[in-house]
């Protein structure tokens, strides 16, 4: 069942009804669809810039992730297996085939993980800040290193559902453009309370790090493999430069060159983690002449 959620700026968007709770994503154009996905802590509202420039004939579409956003809070424990079931739900419940993914930080892996799965409904992968292998410890500077770990302890629940640390802190300290105090309101909207803040937590502690969490270890296991040995399928690296917030520098990019099948790498300028905030004109230009010139649009 489709109905209409209004939230914050006057903006209308649709919610979808997806297993136990509801979806909200936004829904723009006509034609192959086009789907953004978002990672923590965000919405969909992280990609309204990057949809208002790009302009193509093209079905947009950019879903709150189950617990976030607009999205519902169902009794879950919000780990990937979890998000991935709500967004499959949500995908055949809008009866979509044929996908370009566009996926930032978690959304990224999401993306990765329904392509890999769906290897005969996707057309196209872009991506952006996101998990693309297996980690350890030692991949992540010392500054990032403690505060993950950190995170996994009792004082990551202090951090987050306490303190709400990912919207008030890390947020606007990962992006480089200030985030206007209407924009982190819409941010800070869907986790007013210290309970609804536990999908934030729990994408927190999902790093595959050492192989532990093992289902996330697993699942990007997964979709290296996919990854590799589908050349046939674009597949296109958006990277940055220019923050210590950054996920992908130099060093995983050639990993990405090395190991990924049918990639192009896309330098899009100086952002930080959040860079759909920061470089939205760049991002659009890159997704735009790739998608043309892959003829994946119609």
């Amino acid at each position: 069942m489709d109905r209409t959620l209004t939230i914050s700026r006057e903006d209308t968007v649709p919610t979808l009804d997806v297993l136990d709770s509801t979806m909200a994503y936004l829904d723009r154009g006509t034609g192959t669809p086009v789907v953004f996905l978002h990672g923590n802590p965000a919405s969909s509202h992280m990609w309204r810039g990057v949809l208002d420039r790009f302009d193509v004939p093209a079905r947009l579409l950019a879903p709150d992730l189950i617990g976030m956003g607009a999205s519902g809070k169902p009794a879950s424990a919000y780990r990937f297996g979890d998000h991935a079931g709500y967004l499959d739900a949500w995908v055949d419940g809008l009866g979509l085939d044929r996908i370009v993914l566009v996926g930032h930080d978690w959304g990224g892996s999401l993306a990765l993980d329904w392509a890999a799965r769906h290897p005969d409904r996707v057309l196209a992968v872009a991506f952006m800040e996101t998990v693309l292998r297996p980690m350890t410890w030692d991949d992540l500077p010392p500054g990032g290193r403690e505060r993950f770990q950190r995170l996994r302890t009792p004082d990551g629940e202090e951090m987050v559902l306490d303190d709400n640390d990912f919207i008030e802190f890390a947020l606007p300290r990962t992006a480089i453009s200030p985030i206007a105090p209407e924009d982190l309101a819409v941010y800070r909207a869907p986790f007013r309370t210290r309970e609804s803040r536990l999908p934030i937590l729990t994408w927190s502690r999902s790093m595959p790090m050492d192989g532990d969490p093992a289902d996330v270890h697993a699942r990007v296991e997964h979709y290296d493999g996919w990854l590799e040995r589908t050349p046939e399928v674009p597949k296109l690296l958006l990277t940055f430069t220019g923050h210590d917030t950054l996920m992908i520098g130099p060093e995983m990019t050639a990993w990405c060159r090395e190991h990924i099948a049918g990639l192009e790498v896309r330098e899009c300028g100086v952002a930080g983690h959040h860079a759909p905030l920061d470089r939205p004109d760049e991002i659009a230009d890159a997704l735009a002449s790739w998608t043309e010139r892959h003829h994946l649009l119609k």
